[in-house]
This record gives structure tokens, sequence and C-alpha cells, in this order.
């Protein structure tokens, strides 16, 4: 079937459905057999990994390259100022509200019409694989980190999230760090001890000051925030220990493991990182699939925020209808317009790479 328009409406009923159907991270059962019976339903086999739903072209060969087509069905809960039920698909003034609609569903229904118009169509330059992964939301080890192990080798990934139909070509990373610094106690009123709070001020100060040499072109410096601390046990010992903790937002100059190399190199706290999977990202801004998205009159940018992009070993282009200050947001909605120029829009960032 291409004919965009019945996509378009297919879409927005999809979405209405899932809307109406609560999909937490970790609890995407209902909507994944959801996305499965859409597909199957148009001819297309599906693979299931757990809760994440994976379609392949008609065509599939395996000596062509693969396009990773990826978005996801977890949402959030909801935030408490709705006023509005978030499972129930409410159409008003052009805007489909409920929660999910925007972060990310009105991405995933237009990559699945895109994946539909493309699917049964010969002489194509690269496959398509379709990802609607689970627990993006908390960068579950159950959602796209662990589908991607069960799927041929990719090229590259087109990541669907809310970016208003602009280019993410890079993506800020995150590491949380747990710091300890490590004194000797002793009796405040005398001179004994060394106070470790004292120590880790030292080290405070390292990170609110010190700047990484190199720059991202698109995401500017890595960023560093000391955003918890805690020592001490009653007003008159010096304490032995303080423990605090560090947000490093990382950028694609670096790897989150070389930046975690140089904060070792310069503090004398002990440093151990809560986890170093969820890395920046970054694609060549020469790279065809921008270049398409260029050539639709797209403007390219870095991205603050985190999405599948972080787990994903191979190139990837974040973008998607919808605005980015919606998601999470109560009474979140996406406008129809958006989802319908998301479908066209998919539609003709593929045409530039697959025809």
């Amino acid at each position: 079937m291409n004919n965009i328009a019945a996509h378009i409406d297919d879409s927005i009923a999809l979405l209405i459905q899932l809307i109406a159907t609560p999909s937490f991270s970790r609890e995407e059962e209902q909507t994944a057999t959801i996305i499965g019976d859409y597909l199957l339903a148009r001819g297309v086999e599906v693979h299931r990994v757990g809760n994440n739903v994976i379609a392949y072209n008609k065509h599939f060969d395996k000596d062509k390259p693969t396009i990773l087509l990826n978005s996801h069905h977890d949402t959030v809960k909801p935030n408490p100022g709705y006023t509005k039920n978030p499972f129930e698909a409410i159409i008003e003034d052009e805007k489909l509200y409920g929660l999910g609609s925007n972060d990310a569903g009105g991405c995933l229904v237009s990559l699945a019409a895109a994946f539909l118009y493309y699917y049964d169509q010969t002489g194509l330059a690269y496959n398509l694989c379709l990802l609607a992964s689970a627990e993006e939301e908390i960068s579950g080890k159950n959602g796209i980190e662990e589908a991607y192990k069960h799927l041929p080798n990719c090229a590259f990934a087109i990541v669907g999230e809310p970016t208003l139909l602009d280019l993410a070509v890079a993506e800020k990373g995150l590491m949380v760090l747990d710091c300890v610094t490590q004194g000797q106690s002793g009796h405040a009123a005398r001179e004994e001890g060394v106070n470790a709070i004292y120590k880790a001020i030292e080290d405070i100060r390292w990170f609110q000051t010190y700047s990484f040499p190199q720059q991202s072109t698109h995401l500017g410096p890595v960023k560093m925030s000391v955003t918890m601390i805690n020592a001490g046990s009653q007003h008159n010992i010096v304490p032995a220990s303080c423990s605090y903790v560090v947000d490093v937002r990382t950028t694609d100059a670096y790897t989150n493991q070389e930046v975690l190399d140089i904060i070792r190199q310069h503090v004398q706290s002990a440093v151990t990182p809560r986890s170093t999977r969820l890395n920046p990202s970054s694609i060549d801004v020469k790279h065809p699939i921008v270049l398409s998205g260029q050539k639709l009159g797209k403007k390219i940018y870095g991205s603050p925020t985190m999405s599948d992009q972080a787990l994903l070993p191979i190139p990837s282009v974040k973008v998607g209808p919808g605005d980015s200050a919606r998601s999470h947001t109560a009474d979140e909605f996406i406008y129809i317009q958006e989802i319908k120029d998301g479908v066209q829009f998919y539609i003709d960032l593929l045409q530039n790479i697959l025809l």
C-alpha cells in the first residue's frame, strides 16, 4: 500500500490505540502486542525480543546494508498536573492529547508508516529494519541494548524522537559518579584527624572549574555538576569520609571512559561510575542521511537530551515529529498536522537514500 494518506490515517488510529494502553517502562507487553498485531495485519512478519518489536522489509537481502528505524513505545508515568485522562486519546483543536502522544508515539507511528510504505518495494539500496523498543525512558538493559544483539549489522539508524523534524546530529551522554574522600576521624576540639570534607571541597572545586581541552562542535563542553553530598555523624567529630555525587554530561569529543580517566587523574577522591554505558553519540554531517535531511530544508543541531542513541553502537541521527519541550509535561499532545508531516518527511528522507 503506497497511498500516503491511508498510511497517515492508519498511523493516527494506531497512536490512538497506543495512548489508550498503559505502557510504563518494563510494563510494555500490551503495546508490544498492539504494534505486532498492527504489522501482522499488513502482512509483515514480526519478531519479539521481550517487549521489543522487530520487523524487516519483504525483500530483505543479506548482501545489502541495513538501515535501522527505531523509536520507543514505553512512557514515563503521567505528570501529576494532568487535567485530562492521560490514557484517553482526545482530539481537540487539531491536537491529539494523551500520554506518550508526543514522546514518542507520533515518531513511532510515523516511522512505522514509512517502513510500510517501502516494505514490499524491490530494488532498494538498503534493507529496512523497524524496531519499536522498550525501556527507553529508563535506559533499561532489556530495551534496545538487548534487542540490537538480535539484529543483523546495521549501517546506521534513524532514531525517532520529537525534534520538530530537525536533525540532531550529536547527543550528550551521561555518567553518574559516586565519589568518596577519605580522611581520619578525631575530636573537633583538638588538632586531631584529617577532615574528609575539606579534602572533598578541593575536588569539588576542581569539578566546578575544570574545562576539558576538547569541545564538541555541536554540544559544546563536557558539563560536570556536583549534585549531592553527605558527611559527618555529629558536630564534634572530624569526619573520616565524605561522599558526593557528580552528574557528568559527556559529548562526542570524548568517550565516557576517556572522561572518567581524566577525572581520576585530577582528583584525590575514589571515583566509581554507576555506569559508563550511556555514551554520547554523533554522526558525520556529510553522512548521506544528514545530507538528505538538509536537502529537505531541515536544520542540524546538538541535542542535550538522551535517547536510545546512547545505547546504539552505530552512527545515528535523531529526528521526528513533535516537540521535545512537550515531553513528560501534563496534558501532553502532538498536533495532527505534525503526524502528517512526520510520515511524509520520513518517506522523503528515506527516498533520497533508498531509490
